[in-house]
């Protein structure tokens, strides 16, 4: 199997992106977040395995997330015609980094691009403290980018439209820190392999798509569904 990462900020659209490209080179788009909270669902050994460090109030080692990754991979891949992963969220950080790459030799796969989504930190900023949410539906709004019909209020419910509090100027600018200072350096250690490909994302949504398919097309094995 090949497998591609994408590496970029909060507010880049990786999850927009990888959403959009993956069926198309018959990736499983694999997003950390959504897997833990799935996970959390399921009578696993796995999943109990999780919970236990939950309960705990631990954070989960980075080991255990690689396995999480390839399992829910290897689940999809029995039941559908797969050639990869996407995997978005993960590594954040260079000791899991080294931990995907080992994960990765040990299964005899291959990690074939990293698509790093660059987006300036104003217009991140911009795109990040503008989120508004539904206290009802949980349906996300922008107020400049994807305003509701009437201010405050959502259209798909009516309920009301809130700023989380993770959202706010002080706390994304925090978020970016961590970003910019432990996972962007995390291009060098693949730059030397030729596997790091930057994709303008600050242009509009269908033309960053295209330039990742464009990047994934030359270097993936596989023909586009």
């Amino acid at each position: 199997m090949q497998h591609v990462v994408f590496i970029g900020p909060q507010g880049a659209g990786k999850g927009t992106q990888a959403a959009e490209v993956a069926p198309k080179f018959g990736l499983v788009h694999l997003a950390t977040g959504d897997l833990f909270r799935s996970l959390m669902a399921e009578d696993t050994t796995l999943a109990q395995e999780v919970r236990t460090i939950y309960d705990r109030g631990d954070l989960v080692p980075d080991e255990l997330t690689a396995r999480v990754l390839f399992d829910s991979l290897d689940r999809r891949s029995d039941a559908e015609s797969v050639t990869g992963a996407l995997i978005d969220g993960f590594p954040r950080n260079a000791a899991q980094a080294r931990i995907l790459d080992d994960s990765v030799a040990a299964r005899d796969e291959t990690l074939a691009a990293v698509v790093h989504i660059v987006v300036p930190r104003d217009v991140l900023m911009q795109r990040l403290t503008g989120r508004l949410i539904c206290r009802n539906c949980g349906r996300s709004y922008h107020e400049t980018f994807n305003p509701p019909v009437i201010e405050g209020v959502c259209d798909a419910c009516g309920g009301e439209l809130y700023t989380r509090s993770d959202d706010t100027p002080e706390a994304v600018a925090r978020r970016l820190d961590i970003y910019f200072e432990q996972t962007e350096p995390l291009l060098d250690h693949w730059r030397a392999s030729g596997i790091v490909h930057d994709v303008d994302g600050d242009a509009g949504i269908e033309d960053v798509t295209a330039s990742i398919e464009d990047v994934l097309s030359g270097v993936l094995d596989t023909d586009r569904n």
